[in-house]
């Protein structure tokens, strides 16, 4: 299987039914992607395919085609940079999927709206209640 990732090309002998995101954090070591509830309802897997979020613990790894960006791939984005000084990041368990997740949201909208960001934001759950702060350092994040 072939597999680009972050900008990289992977040849990687992996058993079909593989999910994506256990390919990221066991056969690649790219371990921001988390796994949290392994069913798709958490957003903690959000990974981007083609720059569109994806749940790698629900997509199949042979089924991607196209290329996927971790939150390793957004190291340089200045939504890092925002979520870090609006203290959008508590626990951290979820920040990368919500980042990766605002990253696709600003790479479409630049500008959104605090009702586009909880569209788009929707189906990344924070235990920890920072919806506030993470709506905070997307409308202020400097693009």
């Amino acid at each position: 299987m072939r597999l680009s990732v972050n900008g990289g090309e992977h040849v990687l002998d992996t058993p079909v039914g593989t999910s994506l995101a256990h390919v990221l954090r066991e056969e690649l070591g790219l371990t921001g992607t988390k796994i949290a509830c392994n069913e798709g309802h958490c957003g903690a897997c959000t990974v981007q395919v083609d720059g569109v979020p994806r749940l790698s613990c629900i997509t199949l790894a042979h089924a991607v085609d196209g290329d996927v960006t971790t939150i390793e791939g957004l190291r340089e984005h200045p939504l890092v940079e925002a979520f870090v000084r609006a203290d959008a990041v508590q626990c951290g368990y979820c920040t990368p999927g919500q980042v990766v997740s605002a990253a696709a949201l600003v790479a479409a909208n630049p500008q959104p709206t605090r009702e586009e960001i909880r569209h788009a934001m929707a189906g990344n759950i924070c235990r920890c209640g920072t919806y506030p702060k993470i709506e905070e350092a997307i409308l202020s994040w400097q693009g």
